[in-house]
């Protein structure tokens, strides 16, 4: 049996609204992305991306997007990315654009080099700060948020914890 490899293209939507990354839907991008590519390489481009060709993983809040294709096409969809001018959803048009970060060939490869890029951005914004407030402000966002995500993880295991020590009292 033969194995399809893929691609992945990881993606920034770009864009001055911000309700345009809120009202981001995996299925209304994918449409867009596949009509752009018929629109742009015509019905040879359109059937040779439909198969494989998927959404993954969609952050409305960062605008990330991780797109899979087939390894033999991936560079018909990089080709048509730059011709998405605007998101189109529930009755409003968006000005935006998608951003190509990386491409790679699995979706592990992908995250590392998120993990990279965030931290560069993050960098580039606290060395922008204009003051000290504004510095001290972002990073207490920063220290809150991951605290957070360490709560819900020790919750998490608490959590599974407690329904085995329950089970064994049961026994």
């Amino acid at each position: 049996m033969v194995r399809f490899k893929h691609r992945y293209l990881l993606c920034e939507v770009v864009s001055d609204d911000p309700r345009c990354r809120l009202s981001l839907e995996d299925r209304v991008l994918g449409g867009l992305i596949r009509d752009t590519i018929a629109r742009v390489h015509g019905t040879f481009g359109a059937a040779s991306c439909s198969i494989g060709f998927a959404v993954r993983y969609l952050n409305a809040y960062t605008g990330i997007v991780l797109l899979r294709c087939r390894k033999e096409f991936y560079q018909l969809v990089c080709s048509a990315l730059p011709f998405i001018t605007y998101l189109e959803n529930k009755g409003h048009r968006y000005p935006c654009f998608l951003n190509t970060l990386h491409v790679g060939g699995t979706i592990r490869t992908c995250q590392k080099f998120l993990i990279r890029y965030n931290r560069r951005q993050l960098l580039i914004l606290l060395q922008n700060c204009t003051d000290e407030a504004e510095r001290e402000a972002i990073q207490k966002s920063v220290t809150r948020s991951c605290l957070l995500e360490e709560r819900s993880d020790e919750e998490e295991l608490s959590d599974n914890g407690g329904e085995e020590e329950a089970a064994e009292a049961m026994e």
